[in-house]
């Protein structure tokens, strides 16, 4: 037993130094001095449930966790949730959300409709509408479909910028076949697109098209820009980046 109160004092301690130095009710102070002999291990417990993990379960990265513990074991957990909502209000913001998770979740298809039923009135030529009407589109297989409403989107509203709209367009030319033209939006893409898969996907098609030194120079343009980015932004795009790698080795 005697191990095991020393351990418990050296929590207890630990505690109270986190509780006067955050700043938290001093009242734990007692309780967890009190209990340090008495009921070993009975304060640090409660300080930690009542006090730390509300904390931690409020912070980002845990409910990031946690949202990820939730979609491994429930993958249709929050489609099944906007569902639920677009049948009782039946709001564009809902059916919105619904089709935004169809398309998430590789059920494009079952989300074309359903932004059919958003953009009608006032919402006809909703730029934000007609983007994820897009989407859906080209996930689903239209190419053509997802470029001629991105051409309508912009037409209705030009003065709607959008680099992964931008994307989405080169996407679709190169799918329908119009490289030339998917090329020239690559192009004018890879020198302002936030991450790195605009470049990839530029030189990817260069290399499709017989220019593998053009190819090379926006890989390594693109990598030694990542060397220079913060680690927040090569921890997010690590797998263009290990892509933009085998591509430059194998050209």
């Amino acid at each position: 037993m005697f191990p095991l109160l020393i351990i418990s004092g050296l929590i207890s301690l630990g505690l109270v130094v986190h509780c006067i130095k955050t700043g938290r009710n001093t009242v734990w102070v007692y309780v967890l001095v009190i209990t340090m002999t008495f009921l070993p291990f009975v304060g640090p417990a409660i300080y930690i449930g009542a006090e730390l993990v509300p904390e931690w379960l409020g912070s980002r990265g845990s409910r990031r966790a946690m949202r990820g513990i939730r979609s491994t074991l429930d993958p249709e957990g929050s489609l099944r949730r906007f569902e639920n909502e677009m049948q009782v209000s039946g709001t564009v913001a809902s059916r919105q959300r619904y089709a935004e998770e169809l398309v998430r979740l590789g059920r494009a298809k079952e989300a074309v409709p359903v932004y059919q039923t958003c953009l009608t009135g006032v919402f006809a030529e909703d730029p934000k509408l007609l983007l994820g009407y897009a989407h859906a589109q080209f996930e689903a297989g239209d190419a053509a479909g997802a470029r001629k409403t991105l051409d309508d989107l912009i037409e209705k509203n030009p003065e709607f910028k959008s680099a992964d709209g931008h994307l989405l367009y080169a996407r679709a030319l190169e799918m329908e076949g119009n490289l030339e033209k998917a090329l020239s939006e690559y192009a004018t893409l890879a020198g302002y697109y936030p991450g790195a898969e605009a470049g990839v996907r530029y030189a990817r098609l260069l290399i499709r098209s017989n220019q593998a030194p053009l190819a090379q120079q926006t890989l390594k343009a693109l990598l030694d820009r990542a060397k220079y980015a913060p680690a927040h932004y090569r921890k997010a795009q690590r797998e263009w980046l290990d892509e933009a790698h085998r591509e430059l080795q194998n050209t």
